[in-house]
């Protein structure tokens, strides 16, 4: 459903891109994870028409998004980091203007504005005005305003941050149901919790390519199961193991306190990012 075949962009001197390889399958839930700056936005921009790449080749549904722009954004369903609704609108009428973007009959804009709200469970403030709705809420309005149009891609750019931990976890509930639906989600976040409980596949990106890529569950076996936390001279070291009881027996050998746990996506992102910046 995507496909970026050797993706560079640069800023003047500074190179956000350099030389992305990509597939994203059809119906997958992708979590595309990096640093701040590691170019994750950028992506997205081309990915969606708003920049042009360098060099390179992006694809969206089999659409040359460079050579088709107005093919491919067709297919694409946006929810950016920055809230972009009109604050002085209702609900409504944001979905409205975005009905007409897209060309979509009165009678069309009108049962997909509810069924989006619907599914959003956002019926209710239909006739408020955006700015008097919460983060959340506001947050929920624009992916229902993305998916108004039925896009085959959904990309959302961080969208459940600044949020806090219930309504992140609710919104959790409605990207695994969108994905269930049929739709490729293409997303990008800081909490990496997040990634280790939607995707199906994720994409760690740094120095402006792809550093690692997998499932969750294969990222991690390629540390171990099990880290061992502990504090040294330079600050926290942390050390993996396949089995428990390998673990166990080396912190219990460490001079100071330890903490034994289960490895998880952070561990992978730490270690990606730290070698590469090393």
């Amino acid at each position: 459903m995507i496909v970026l075949d050797g993706i560079a962009k640069s800023y003047g001197p500074r190179k956000a891109l350099a030389g992305v390889d990509l597939h994203v399958r059809a119906g997958e839930l992708f979590a595309y994870l990096g640093p701040n700056g590691a170019g994750k936005t950028t992506t997205i921009r081309i990915l969606t028409g708003l920049t042009l790449p360098d060099g390179g080749r992006a694809l969206v549904g089999g659409v040359d998004v460079a050579a088709e722009p107005t093919q491919a954004k067709a297919l694409c369903g946006v929810v950016a980091q920055a809230v972009n609704l009109d604050q002085d609108l209702t609900v409504a009428e944001n979905m409205e203007v975005h009905g007409r973007l897209f060309c979509m009959p009165k009678q069309l804009r009108r049962s997909r504005t509810a069924e989006s709200l619907e599914r959003l469970e956002m019926s209710d403030r239909s006739a408020s005005l955006v700015r008097e709705l919460s983060g959340g809420q506001r947050r929920r309005v624009m992916i229902a305003r993305a998916l108004m149009h039925e896009p085959r891609v959904l990309f959302l750019d961080e969208p459940t941050v600044g949020l806090d931990p219930t309504i992140r976890r609710k919104l959790w509930t409605v990207m695994k149901r969108i994905r269930e639906g049929g739709t490729t989600i293409f997303l990008t976040t800081h909490y990496i919790e997040e990634a280790e409980f939607l995707a199906d596949r994720v994409a760690f990106l740094h120095g402006g390519a792809v550093a690692a890529l997998g499932t969750p569950q294969e990222l991690m076996a390629g540390l171990g199961a099990w880290a061992v936390d502990a504090l040294n001279g330079e600050g926290m070291q942390t050390d993996y193991f396949q089995h428990r009881d390998e673990a166990q027996a080396f912190g219990s050998g460490l001079p100071g306190p330890f903490t034994l746990r289960r490895v998880n996506l952070e561990d992978v992102f730490h270690r990606v990012t730290g070698r590469k910046l090393a």
